[in-house]
């Protein structure tokens, strides 16, 4: 199987999953990352877990032509900025995670967002 349809096949339903979730929780998840960003372990945890996934993501698909491949790189590499900065910055995105979650319509937006990324890359990883 191609690189490309085997992260979209990963990537896809992952994203769906959890922007129904955003969408369907809103009060139980903004509970939940507000616990959990309120930890500094947690975030650099979280920090090296993105890094190495989005480390992952570059090493095996560090594709910048062809179409629609290119957005599988561009969440690669957004995760690998996403997982340093965590990592090195973590009361700084602490501070903006807080803020984010002080906008109730962000997990919305945010939600629908991930959801139409996510169902394009199933479609495009399985049906297309």
């Amino acid at each position: 199987m191609d690189t490309s349809l085997f992260l979209a096949r990963l990537l896809g339903p992952m994203l769906v999953v959890l922007a129904i979730g955003l969408v369907a929780c809103q009060e139980s998840w903004r509970a939940m990352v507000k616990e959990f960003i309120a930890s500094r372990p947690l975030v650099f945890l979280s920090g090296l877990l993105t890094l190495l996934g989005g480390l992952a993501i570059v090493n095996t698909h560090n594709v910048w032509e062809g179409g629609w491949p290119i957005v599988i790189t561009i969440f690669g590499w957004l995760a690998v900025i996403g997982g340093a900065a965590r990592m090195l910055f973590p009361q700084t995105v602490m501070g903006v995670g807080n803020r984010m979650l002080d906008n109730k319509s962000y997990l919305t937006i945010g939600g629908i967002a991930e959801g139409l990324i996510g169902l394009w890359l199933c479609y495009v990883g399985y049906l297309a």
